[in-house]
């Protein structure tokens, strides 16, 4: 591991936003506002997030709401989803993506018109809103694909965007364990394509992560779902890792670049079909396996991060014995902690507990930082060799470079609705930082900290 003189770092708080009290979940993302610049789109509410697996599903108090606010942090608006709309992410999927291509982005999210029963299918819709200023501009029904499904199947919804030369293509997709149903559209929302993946097909299981990447460098992205790889252009599926050998779920999928080559990797972390061994794994991006360890257990967490010695990825997992979530939120136990060389498979020591922990490189000199800033974070920021070198509020929403400063920046959360910005006063942005910036998969919004 990089060891040498802790940083100087200098946090401060470079913007505030106040939402309602009490706040308990939240989700982030840029919105682009074409001349107007950026924007903050988020997605909260009173209650943690409800799940809809049965043993964690539970009656919310409140509602989902949403917010777009500028990075300087004054509201734009705001709208309530109502009761009809459960508060959790499967339920209730949220993307910014410019479908139209002029310039702004729309807001989309799944939507139910049938306000007396939170849990209809057929009163499902995707819904546009026009993010500068949240009216709905439009709403097409829900994919729904009948059949009687328990609750944690049915309700797995996500929304996605990618493009294939230079076109934009909105993906929608339901199911993750067993029937999974995949779609693409074009502008207008007529239906490009459709991949349906039966509960019994061999290969892979979905994933709560579905990463956007040109993964083999053709100008068309592909959807990384699961450990399955699916082109835009046409819905057809490139390939499927370890096809005849896993037949499970991965609750963790990044791509990883390797800069010297430009080449791809997939590292994954595997949850079910718990007889399949190994539990983490890199491919390549053809879906080979380059190396997998650890021969049993629910990997539950994990992440990719340049802390290793001249700046080397580093890819963590976390095998976990049992989880629970409800009111109070989710919490972890009987962790076991691993770390690997990400594009080698070599065993490292980390000189810190990565639980709880989230890369983000705030002074902009190449290294990523940790943050431990989640359910049971206390807002410790460490450097790259496991030094404390900060410490910051609330929970950690968004970790990524989205105002013009040198560095990356947090958004974190209160209980008391306090949104706030955080920013390295000493960064200064290197080579290092000013490539990974300028990667098309960065600028797209995704997931960055295997760049």
């Amino acid at each position: 591991m990089a060891g040498g003189r802790a940083k100087t770092m200098d946090l401060e708080i470079v913007s505030r936003t106040q939402l309602e009290s009490p706040m308990r979940q939240m989700r982030a993302m840029e919105v682009r506002l074409g001349e107007m610049g950026k924007a903050i789109l988020a997605a909260y509410g009173a209650d943690a997030p409800v799940d809809p697996w049965v043993e964690m599903f539970f009656y919310p108090t409140g509602t989902l709401k949403l917010a777009l606010f500028t990075l300087e942090g004054r509201i734009i608006w705001k709208k309530d989803l109502g009761r009809a709309v459960v508060p959790g992410e499967h339920f209730c999927p949220v993307k910014a993506f410019d479908l139209d291509g002029d310039g702004v982005d729309e807001i989309w999210y799944v939507d139910n018109l049938d306000a007396e029963h939170p849990l209809s299918v057929r009163g499902r819709r995707i819904r546009r809103l026009d993010a500068l200023t949240g009216e709905s501009t439009g709403d097409w029904p829900w994919p729904s694909h009948g059949g009687d499904q328990s609750l944690s199947h049915q309700f797995r919804n996500f929304i996605v965007g990618g493009r294939v030369r230079g076109q934009p293509v909105l993906v929608t997709a339901q199911g993750t364990y067993q029937d999974m149903h995949v779609q693409g559209w074009r502008p207008g929302m007529q239906r490009r394509w459709e991949l349906t993946i039966a509960k019994d097909a061999p290969g892979a299981r979905g994933s709560h992560m579905s990463p956007v990447v040109d993964l083999n460098n053709d100008g068309v992205d592909e959807l990384l779902w699961g450990e399955r790889c699916i082109e835009l252009d046409a819905g057809r599926e490139l390939f499927c890792a370890d096809r005849d050998s896993y037949r499970g779920h991965s609750d963790v999928i990044q791509p990883v670049m390797d800069r010297s080559r430009g080449r791809w990797f997939v590292y994954t972390c595997r949850e079910s079909d718990p007889k399949a061994s190994p539990r983490v794994v890199l491919f390549d991006d053809r879906g080979r396996r380059v190396w997998g360890h650890v021969d049993q257990g629910h990997i539950d967490m994990g992440w990719v991060a340049r802390i290793g010695d001249g700046m080397r990825h580093v890819a963590m997992a976390i095998r976990i014995g049992d989880k629970t979530a409800g009111p109070r939120g989710l919490f972890h136990s009987g962790m076991t902690e691993f770390a690997f060389d990400a594009l080698t498979g070599e065993p490292v020591e980390l000189p810190f507990n990565a639980y709880q922990t989230q890369p983000v490189d705030l002074d902009g000199d190449g290294y990523h930082e940790l943050v431990r800033c989640g359910n049971q974070g206390d807002g410790e920021v460490l450097d790259h060799a496991g030094t404390t070198v900060g410490r910051v509020e609330g929970r950690l929403v968004l970790a990524r470079r989205f105002r013009d400063l040198p560095g990356e920046q947090l958004l974190t959360y209160r209980e008391d609705g306090g949104v706030l910005t955080w920013a390295d006063r000493n960064a200064a942005a290197s080579g290092e930082a000013l490539a990974r910036y300028a990667n098309s998969f960065y600028r797209a919004g995704e997931p960055v900290c295997g760049i």
